[in-house]
């Protein structure tokens, strides 16, 4: 599975961004049970969830970014997006977009390139 972002960019203070994210194949449509995610690494920091949902639709976010963010598919589309309001300064890292997906029985991970979302004071 290969996960394509886009969406990453300059943004004000204060401002909004939508991260997309595409897979090749249609996760969506092949498998049954999954968990997508977007995750975010700063300089010098370890690569941390930002948010995650699952196929029964549930939604798990980072304490930072309850309220701010949110994360959504389209399935017939075959994307995964990333809302994000009210961004700060703190939010600035490169995102990446991960599926989690039951290959032989065990998890296993597939991550994009990354897309880097700067915020300017």
């Amino acid at each position: 599975v290969r996960l394509v972002e886009s969406g990453g960019d300059l943004v004000e203070l204060g401002g909004s961004l939508k991260l997309s994210c595409a897979s090749s194949p249609n996760l969506f449509h092949i498998y049954t049970y999954y968990t997508i995610a977007w995750y975010r690494q700063a300089p010098g920091k370890q690569r941390e969830l930002v948010a995650s949902l699952t196929n029964a639709g549930l939604s798990n976010y980072a304490d930072s970014v309850k309220g701010r963010f949110t994360i959504s598919s389209d399935i017939a589309d075959n994307m995964t997006y990333l809302q994000m309001n009210s961004l700060k300064s703190e939010d600035t890292a490169e995102y990446f977009c991960n599926a989690r997906l039951p290959l032989g029985g065990h998890p296993v991970d597939y991550w994009g390139q990354g897309t880097q979302v700067t915020v300017s004071p």
